[in-house]
């Protein structure tokens, strides 16, 4: 892939209908903060093109978990990030993405949730398997199109019925419902709405978690997540995937103007809906009784575009999760088979994980569906705070042992496990926590633990991370050190390193390797199988025609190529040149809406 269509899957991967429907309904109950998680992801993309992926080509990885097999060895850790992983997709995307575009066609065309959600999973699934990473990236890079024009679209309209951006502010501010609770004050606009930087300790999102805390996830999500670093690792050369991740900054930088101010005027515009407190009303307006933020956008679409216009935001809001759903599906089946499947049935053929990939999807959209009713109670129906808060329980441990693993050569097996299993055991038990005791609605008492009342996900994101890498660097101390042969070219100081070097656990990955080599030569049968199984075979990209066996000086020549990461001087230039300046006006940014 080249740098455009590579930038283009970045944004549109992570930007599906559930940031469309949950950016915009966190706008609307709180202000413009929440853009400050957008405007963050253009430092970590510097990160993922600068630092990760040379690390990752030059190790010759496909797979995350992968690159934490060869770095440590032994098969427990791989394992564990493949099943968090997937653990993760289910909770904190899949299932949103899924809510948030049967929310949106519930509130634009009035369908049952259940039933949107069934039309847009049958269309999406059978989308995924048929087409594969090629297809999920350039309809990536054309539905990006459609949805920045939409939303463009749909920003002007909203600006031009408030009177801009002066008029946003008066009008925000005087956005009280007229239903209210008694003796209470959530009906009313927070004071500090139009500024990025919040107070430390009563701010809903505390300005340092915002910049410190909010790294730590943005790490997870842009460098070591396998939806994201996928796109990248699909690039020509390094240069690619630099410009790759410096496009997909830039086009971070639009959805606080595209999604979280809209999702303010429409608080603005119709505060009885958008803004409602008393949990009557909001069960009457959107069935949910802590909220109905998450309308903000659907309605906004329904309510300000005519006709034809309206059609095209259904059209967007839709691109906008079949691009995010598709990115998921595909990398969690890669996942599933390279790193779970496979290590189950050593002998499976190339043919058998195509097919097994194809069938986990199924199994992901299953699991999902059944979240929903969970999503739609959580975190005062905030969508966006849901997603960051689970994030935030689970996410640290798996940054602290990438950070770790690139950057320090003395960590090892023992340390990073254990460092994992202890940060997952903090993690799920303030989880289960949020879950036991839930978020208290508008007037009522907050019964919550004071870990849960007063330590804000941001902040408890920080800490998990701390006490992972304490228990890393402790365990690994006390535990032999790797020999420096096992890691060559997999930290960031040997990337360049033009030394051979000698896998880790190499028995177990050769054995795969033979017995997939051996199998791929009894499947050139396809051509004599009956119309109902090639049919089947075709659909899910399989083709009859049994590859030619590379010889071993072909293959080397193959992995030389692949796992380079050298650059030409013109356009590494290039490439540092346009990250100075998206970082010049990012801070910029920053600065204007401190």
């Amino acid at each position: 892939m080249t740098w455009w269509p590579i930038g283009a899957s970045l944004m549109s991967s992570n930007v599906g209908s559930g940031l469309f429907i949950g950016l915009a309904g966190t706008g609307a109950a709180g202000g413009i903060a929440v853009g400050g998680f957008e405007w963050n992801a253009a430092w970590v993309l510097i990160a993922l093109g600068w630092i990760f992926v040379p690390v990752y080509i030059a190790a010759g990885v496909v797979t995350m978990p992968e690159y934490l097999r060869k770095r440590f060895g032994g098969q427990r850790i791989r394992i564990y990030i493949s099943v968090l992983s997937l653990i993760l997709y289910i909770f904190t995307k899949i299932s949103t993405d899924i809510f948030s575009g049967a929310l949106f066609i519930q509130v634009s065309l009035g369908w049952d949730l259940y039933l949107s959600t069934a039309v847009l999973l049958l269309v999406t699934a059978v989308f995924t398997i048929a087409g594969g990473l090629t297809a999920v990236i350039y309809t990536d890079a054309l539905q990006t199109v459609i949805m920045v024009i939409g939303a463009f679209v749909l920003m002007f309209i909203a600006f031009d019925k408030v009177g801009w951006y002066e008029g946003l502010q008066e009008q925000y501010a005087a956005a009280v419902p007229s239903v209210m609770v008694p003796n209470t004050t959530c009906h009313l606009p927070r004071p500090d709405a139009f500024h990025l930087f919040r107070d430390p300790v009563t701010g809903d999102i505390p300005w340092p978690g915002l910049v410190f805390g909010l790294t730590v996830l943005a790490t997870w999500v842009w460098c070591t997540d396998q939806v994201i670093v996928q796109r990248s690792l699909a690039a020509k050369n390094l240069s690619h995937a630099k410009g790759g991740s410096v496009l997909g900054g830039y086009l971070k930088l639009l959805p606080m103007f595209f999604v979280v101010m809209p999702g303010m005027i429409s608080r603005a515009l119709f505060p009885d809906e958008v803004g409602c407190v008393d949990p009557e009303v909001c069960q009457r307006v959107c069935g949910a009784a802590v909220g109905c933020s998450n309308i903000a956008y659907p309605k906004l679409v329904v309510e300000l575009m005519p006709v034809g216009m309206r059609g095209l935001m259904i059209a967007v809001m839709m691109a906008a999760l079949m691009s995010s759903l598709t990115s998921i599906f595909n990398s969690s089946s890669t996942l599933f088979t390279m790193d779970i499947w496979q290590r189950l049935r050593r002998q499976a053929s190339e043919r058998e994980l195509m097919v097994v990939g194809r069938v986990f999807i199924l199994v992901l959209v299953l699991i999902s569906i059944l979240w929903i009713p969970i999503i739609q109670s959580s975190n005062s129906g905030q969508l966006f705070d849901y997603i960051q808060a689970i994030t935030s329980y689970l996410a640290p441990p798996i940054t602290a042992v990438f950070l770790m693993a690139i950057f320090w050569k003395r960590v090892n097996e023992q340390g990073a496990f254990w460092g994992l299993m202890v940060g997952l055991a903090v993690g799920f038990v303030r989880m289960i926590m949020e879950f036991v005791y839930g978020t208290p609605s508008c007037g009522e008492q907050d019964p919550r633990p004071a870990i849960l009342r007063d330590v804000h996900y941001l902040y408890f994101a920080l800490l998990l991370l701390g006490l992972t890498g304490l228990v890393i660097t402790v365990i690994s101390l006390c535990t032999p050190a790797i020999p420096d042969q096992h890691l060559i070219r997999l930290t960031w100081w040997s990337r360049h390193s033009q030394e051979e070097r000698i896998d880790l656990d190499d028995a177990w990955s050769s054995s795969v390797t033979s017995n997939r080599s051996t199998e791929g030569q009894s499947e050139s049968t396809a051509d004599t199988a009956p119309c109902w199984k090639r049919l089947s075979m075709w659909l899910c990209g399989l083709s009859g025609a049994a590859q030619a066996e590379l010889s071993p000086e072909q293959k080397h020549a193959l992995e030389k190529k692949l796992t380079s990461i050298e650059e030409e001087p013109v356009w590494r230039i290039v490439c540092n040149v346009n990250a100075l300046i998206l970082l010049t006006v990012n801070v910029f940014l920053w600065g204007f809406f401190a």
